[in-house]
């Protein structure tokens, strides 16, 4: 994938992904609702982020992702539905992501201007 070509959408991704995330946790908190409430086996937060993940599932074809990955500004879909979210201090916790994750998360990359996602 070119990092260089995708840059501007994946910012954007995960602009978008603060900005749902942010919210999201302003709607739970207006209904009085804990976003740790577990649903069916998975917390609030988890369903929000797993949510977003089911928009992005895609197959594509060795030769389409070929020619994606050298002309298409958008990362393949997998990349988006892990690339925003992973970066978001709710993700972390969410998840139970612990500091030195390899999935960035715990490194807090994207918290709210507010500090409401601050651990």
């Amino acid at each position: 994938m070119n990092g260089t070509l995708t840059l501007g959408e994946n910012i954007a991704d995960l602009g978008g992904s603060r900005w749902r995330a942010t919210r999201y946790r302003k709607a739970l908190a207006d209904a009085g609702k804990a976003p740790d409430e577990t649903i069916d086996g998975s917390t609030r937060d988890q369903r929000f982020f797993l949510n977003w993940a089911t928009v992005w599932r895609r197959n594509y074809k060795p030769e389409d992702l070929r020619v994606r990955l050298r002309v298409d500004p958008h990362a393949p879909a997998n990349f988006r539905a892990i690339g925003g979210p992973s970066n978001l201090v709710p993700f972390a916790g969410a998840f139970g992501c612990a500091q030195g994750d390899a999935d960035g998360a715990s490194r807090g990359r994207a918290r709210s201007s507010s500090g409401e996602f601050t651990r």
